[in-house]
């Protein structure tokens, strides 16, 4: 998403930076070199081993992945927006995730806003046509389609479907063309022209794998985004969807989205 309104290369990259990173790690500890300096280094070293691990027993046959919004928890704090801009260097003007806010007034007009993705939260009630009766938050993401339009339109093959379940973009293939940002039926994806590829939500891929939290769940402090194995009877996600009504933006395009809404509301679309 614009404010005007990863990948196959993140598995590679996230690859290739462990390996990097941890010839650096063996390279310095073979260095003589102050104790102090070698202490600062190990906190990092055993994250990193974690991770490694992590990794290396990922199985992506085990998974499909699959996220959750409760609409009746959100409460438009922007942290997941900032969360997410950091965690994944967003250009200034681009949004992989952001918060809609919905205000019904006694007339029933229902105003739609989201200041700047609402990264810095919301100001009070704009409706000017009456009070508000009814108001709710919604955060946007991509929706990682199951039949995605993106990965059918695009020329050459950048936008895919990783065998676990995540609509990614290749970087090195990508060329900018756009046709994914027409053809994307929510929103979500934009062309960033700052680094010359096609770019959106990625469930923050180069997390999940390593048993990380996505950022923006990580950073809710209301818990009301959920990410999780919809291959697994026993994950967080799958017991919500088995014991609340939920509902999926645009259901009639038939792209059968993987991103859930618990209390969406009829005037959301």
């Amino acid at each position: 998403m614009s404010k005007n309104n990863n990948n196959s290369d993140n598995k590679k990259s996230g690859i290739g930076n462990l390996s990097r990173r941890s010839f650096l790690r063996m390279s310095l500890f073979t260095i003589t070199a102050s104790g102090l300096s070698i202490l600062h280094l190990q906190p990092k070293a055993d994250a990193e081993e974690t991770h490694n691990s992590s990794a290396k027993t990922y199985k992506m046959e085990d998974y499909w992945w699959g996220f959750l919004v409760d609409t009746t928890k959100c409460m438009g704090c922007g942290a997941c927006v900032r969360a997410c801009k950091a965690e994944n260097d967003v250009s200034e003007e681009f949004f992989r995730t952001w918060v809609e806010r919905y205000e019904v007034s006694e007339d029933n007009t229902v105003r739609v806003d989201s200041p700047n993705g609402a990264y810095n939260s919301f100001p009070k009630d704009h409706t000017e046509q009456g009070k508000v009766i009814k108001g709710f938050f919604v955060p946007k993401l991509c929706n990682h389609c199951r039949t995605s339009c993106c990965t059918q339109v695009c020329p050459v093959g950048a936008t895919f479907t990783s065998p676990d379940g995540v609509v990614l973009v290749d970087r090195k293939h990508c060329i900018g063309c756009g046709y994914c940002v027409q053809a994307c039926p929510y929103g979500s994806r934009y062309v960033d022209h700052r680094k010359g590829y096609a770019d959106k939500c990625t469930l923050c891929y180069h997390r999940i794998t390593k048993g990380l939290k996505n950022a923006c769940v990580q950073a809710c402090p209301v818990e009301a985004r959920v990410a999780g194995n919809l291959l697994d009877p026993k994950s967080k996600i799958r017991q919500i969807l088995k014991e609340c009504r939920y509902k999926v933006i645009k259901p009639e395009l038939g792209t059968n989205p993987k991103c859930y809404y618990v209390g969406l509301d009829q005037e959301v679309n």
